[in-house]
């Protein structure tokens, strides 16, 4: 992406009206615009009637340099679907509640000027984008994009029935009641999969969830090996047979964050014993079928019940700006 633009060259913002600042972030883009000489920048809303995919494809069509997204990790997902395999960067203005594609490539939240500064900044980084194609009761199949995590059991509870004034209002508390349900109703998920065509497995799982990043809100550190960039996929499967395997997991987590942030603690981490109740696994596809349909969720959004999916890795097939690199 060049700093001077041919004459065509532009930028599109892709905005979420019902969350971001939006005169603010023309004041920042248009700053932007004067400091590189670039032309006005295209303007695409998405609607209470459209998730964003309209906004997403006008944007494109347009022919920008790059394109910023506005808004939380739903509209992200959404855009990348369109951008994934292109040559036109996307850039973040994080305005949602967990914001997590942000957090696990450590671009910068609360400070929309440097936001919108790696945007027209030139420095992108390659990333991997994961392809859910999702089966329904009825034989139906429905292919989706997702950058951060895909959820069964209680990840996709804590999607669909928590709500989104509590979100952004409480933050990750909001979360604590679909957690103590979920716990409550101890609902396991009666499943047979596969990891790169391995011979087929039978589980019982509370939860399943497959990452294409580690880091949930509030820095936990969920799993521990992913990497944005590295053209695996990680899934971890919950099956804790009683509270006690609940503590079990609620303690790995924190000791996983805690281990994180040091090589101290990476190196402590890896001298204790592994946690039945959390199971592991990379590939670079999953396979899984359930016994009885159940809820999934992408980066946060509710897709209802499924019977069946396929997840696959798409190696560094988005581009995302982020800030030059100092000197």
């Amino acid at each position: 992406m060049p700093s001077v633009p041919s004459a065509s060259a532009h930028a599109a913002v892709v905005y979420n009206p019902f969350k971001v600042p939006l005169d603010r972030i023309r004041l920042a883009v248009e700053a932007q615009e004067a400091q590189h000489g670039w032309p006005r920048s295209t303007w695409h809303a998405t609607s209470g009637t459209d998730d964003g995919q309209q906004a997403a494809e006008d944007a494109l069509a347009t022919g920008p340099a790059v394109v910023l997204v506005a808004g939380g990790d739903g509209t992200v997902r959404i855009v990348a679907e369109a951008l994934q395999g292109s040559d036109t960067p996307m850039a973040l203005l994080p305005f949602g509640t967990g914001n997590l594609l942000a957090r696990n490539l450590g671009l910068p939240l609360g400070d929309l000027d440097a936001s919108v500064a790696a945007a027209f900044g030139g420095a992108t980084r390659a990333i991997d984008v994961a392809i859910a194609e999702l089966e329904d009761e009825d034989g139906t199949h429905r292919r989706h994009a997702f950058l951060v995590m895909a959820g069964i059991g209680l990840d996709a509870a804590m999607a669909e029935h928590t709500n989104a004034l509590a979100k952004r209002h409480l933050g990750w508390v909001a979360y604590v009641p679909p957690i103590a349900r979920s716990i409550t109703a101890n609902r396991l998920l009666q499943l047979r999969y596969r990891i790169d065509g391995a011979p087929a497995r039978s589980e019982r799982a509370h939860t399943l969830i497959v990452g294409n990043c580690g880091t949930l809100t509030g820095s936990m550190l969920l799993l521990p090996a992913a990497a944005v960039d590295d053209g695996l996929l990680d899934v971890v499967m919950l099956r804790p047979k009683n509270r006690a395997g609940w503590a079990g997991i609620g303690t790995r987590l924190t000791m996983q964050q805690i281990a994180h942030h040091s090589g101290f603690g990476r190196r402590m981490l890896a001298l204790t014993p592994e946690v039945h109740a959390l199971a592991y696994a990379q590939g670079r596809q999953f396979d899984v079928r359930f016994e009885t349909p159940h809820d999934v969720q992408l980066d946060g959004d509710g897709f209802g019940a499924i019977v069946a999916a396929r997840i696959t890795v798409v190696p560094g097939s988005l581009h995302v700006a982020v800030a030059p690199p100092a000197g």
